[in-house]
Order: C-alpha cells, then sequence, then structure tokens
C-alpha cells in the first residue's frame, strides 16, 4: 500500500509500506477520505505546539488522524462490525482497561497512542487499528463528512455537552477556523446566542451568513468591550477559544461573567493569565 509520511520541514512524500493484517479486536479500513487538522499544518511547517516525546521512534509514520473508510478485512474476536460497513475512525487508542478507556476517555490513557502519530494513521490507502475505534457512518453521510465528524465536529460537539450549553445562554467563541465554525453552529443549534470573535474577514462572512448572531472583527475592535457593551457589562455566560492564541484565551476568561464557564480547545504552548482577577 501507499502512504503519506512527513519526510522532513514542509516536505511530504509518499512512500510504500507492507498492507496490514488485522489481529484480535482489530480491523483493516480501506480510506476513502482523511482530513487534515491544524495540527498537522503545524507539524508540516516545523511548529508543532505539542511537546515532542523522548523517545525516538523507530520507523517512519504515516500520517492522518481523522479518516474514514470501509471495512476491509475483520480480524479474530470482532462482533460489531462486518466487512463492507462504513465507518469514521476515532483517533486515540487506549488500553481499554483502565477507569479512563472504561467510561469512553480513550485519549486520557495513561498508555494512549494517537494514530497518525504514534502508530499508522490515515493518509494512506489501507488502515489498522482496534475494532472499537470505529465508529458507523450513516448512508446519507458522505466519506469526506464522517472524517470531519470526528475530531473537528466530535471535539465541539462534546465541549458543548459538557458545558451546558442551552438556549438560556450567551456564548462567545473566539477563532472561527474549522473548530471555531463549528462550534459556533453546534451551540447555536442548542438554542444558545453566539458572538463570534477573529480577525479575518472571510470566516466573519461566512458565519455572518451562517446565521451566527455577532461577528467581532478583533483587528478592529476590542472584543472584550464589544461583549461587555453586547452583554450590557454582565459577560457570557460561555466562552471558548479555539485559536491557541494567548490574547485571544485571556479574552475569553476576561468575556465571561461571573460564574461562567471557559473552555480551551486550541493548542497552545504557554500562557500566563491572572487568576486573581480572571478566576477568583
Amino acid at each position: 500500500m501507499h502512504g503519506v509520511v512527513l519526510a522532513s520541514k514542509k516536505r511530504v512524500d509518499v512512500r510504500e509500506f507492507p498492507d496490514p493484517y488485522p489481529g484480535p479486536n482489530e480491523v483493516v479500513i480501506e480510506t476513502k477520505a482523511s482530513a487534515l487538522c491544524r495540527s498537522d499544518l503545524s507539524t508540516y511547517h516545523g511548529e508543532s505546539v505539542l511537546e515532542e516525546k523522548d523517545e525516538k521512534k523507530e520507523e517512519v509514520i504515516i500520517l492522518g488522524h481523522e479518516p474514514c473508510g470501509i471495512v476491509k478485512e475483520i480480524g479474530p474476536n470482532v462482533k460489531d462490525l462486518e466487512e463492507g460497513e462504513r465507518v469514521a475512525v476515532y483517533l486515540a487508542i487506549g488500553c481499554s482497561h483502565c477507569k479512563y478507556c472504561r467510561s469512553g476517555y480513550f485519549m486520557l490513557c495513561p498508555k494512549r497512542k494517537c494514530i497518525g502519530d504514534d502508530v499508522h494513521g490515515g493518509n494512506a490507502d489501507l488502515l489498522l487499528v482496534p475494532a472499537e475505534n470505529c465508529l458507523k457512518i450513516p448512508e446519507g453521510m458522505s466519506f469526506v463528512e464522517g472524517a470531519l465528524s470526528t475530531d473537528k465536529v466530535g471535539t465541539l460537539y462534546h465541549a458543548v455537552k459538557r458545558l451546558g450549553i442551552s438556549g438560556r445562554d450567551k456564548v462567545a467563541i473566539f477563532g472561527v477556523g474549522p473548530m471555531g465554525s463549528v462550534g459556533a453552529l453546534i451551540a447555536k443549534a442548542f438554542g444558545a446566542v453566539v458572538y463570534v470573535v477573529d480577525s479575518v474577514e472571510s470566516r466573519l462572512y461566512l458565519m455572518n451568513k451562517l446565521g451566527i448572531d455577532q461577528q467581532i472583527d478583533a483587528s478592529q475592535y476590542d472584543p472584550v468591550k464589544v461583549i461587555q457593551d453586547l452583554t450590557k457589562g454582565e459577560g457570557v455566560d460561555v466562552a471558548i477559544d479555539c485559536s491557541g492564541n494567548p490574547i485571544a484565551e485571556n479574552n475569553a476568561l476576561n468575556s465571561v461573567k461571573k460564574l461562567g464557564r471557559v473552555a480551551f480547545i486550541g493548542e497552545s504552548k504557554k500562557l500566563v493569565i491572572d487568576p486573581s482577577n480572571q478566576l477568583i
């Protein structure tokens, strides 16, 4: 099979690899779509915000942690999947035994591995994964939509659910790239009044066309002041940062009302906050 690897900074290669074969509780997926994440682009440019692992990889890893495709081959003990079924693939592989895995939080497993980083990912003809990482998708969903549903949509949907967002809330979302724009749409679907903040005009235009309540251009206005004016000095109920920018993260903290809720989705290396004034 063929797979895409990061050969060096700003260079990817297509290389040949042996076809995978499933072991117990594993399946082989014939990849039909594999989405790009902003973290992929950071790695490509040599600007990854994630800490480098101490151990050196003995093999080159195929990229791609947002794949979708068709079950091609099933290993022993797999009971809930059949060959030919259409599935999206969840990126985190856990031990399946710890308290986090048993509660569905594979990404918190102390032994967690990530497809496309620790093991071969979805930017290839074939992908070997545990059967429990496969999410069946309906016939009406395209493979591209299935790939986007795992990390981008899944992350923000879970955040909105964890934050308890509803029609009672005003929500500010900082950074409306792929993640933030999905978060805005999900929060709006849950009934919230949604304000979005970005400095890219095309993103704000799209949010307006999709019916988001208020678009704030951070290159022209102080978003904290605008949000305070919109909420009559109270602040929003929920603030979500999807940019990973320390300025935006602080703006999120400064925009939320007392007893409000804040979530940081965007990855960043370092952040300085003022706990006494922003949190207490």
